[in-house]
Formats: structure tokens, sequence, C-alpha cells
């Protein structure tokens, strides 16, 4: 998988860009990463009406990933 410019920020700037702005950026990162349509989806549905935004803060704060989200 692709690595972005995302997964080289820290943990702090990496949380607080989830919590306000999670659809967008995580939105644009699946799109980097190759998941296009994902990536399309997660914009357009909020983070898939806030259950992807709860599920990306939980694994950005347990630090590991969630292979069919991400």
């Amino acid at each position: 998988m692709a690595k972005t410019a995302i997964d080289d920020l820290g943990w702090l700037p990496n949380v607080i860009l989830t919590l306000f702005f999670d659809p967008i950026v995580q939105g644009i990162n699946r799109i980097l990463r190759g998941r296009v349509i994902v990536g399309i989806i997660w914009i357009i549905t909020g983070g898939l009406f806030c259950i992807g935004w709860i599920i990306d803060l939980i694994t950005i704060v347990v630090s590991k990933k969630i292979s069919f989200l991400a």
C-alpha cells in the first residue's frame, strides 16, 4: 500500500485532523491510496454517516490498520 503525506504526520496532528475534518482528510487519503470509490463515498456520506469517523478515530488511537476501510 502506498504511503501518503498523512501517514507521515505525528499522532497528535493526525488525531486533530480526524476529529475535525475526517470525511475530507480521510476521504482524500483513501483516494491517494488508490481506493477511489471508497474515498468518494467517504467524502459524500460524511465518513459513512459518522460510523467511519468513529472507526478512524479508534484506529488512530490504537494505531492499528483496518484494511478493508483504509
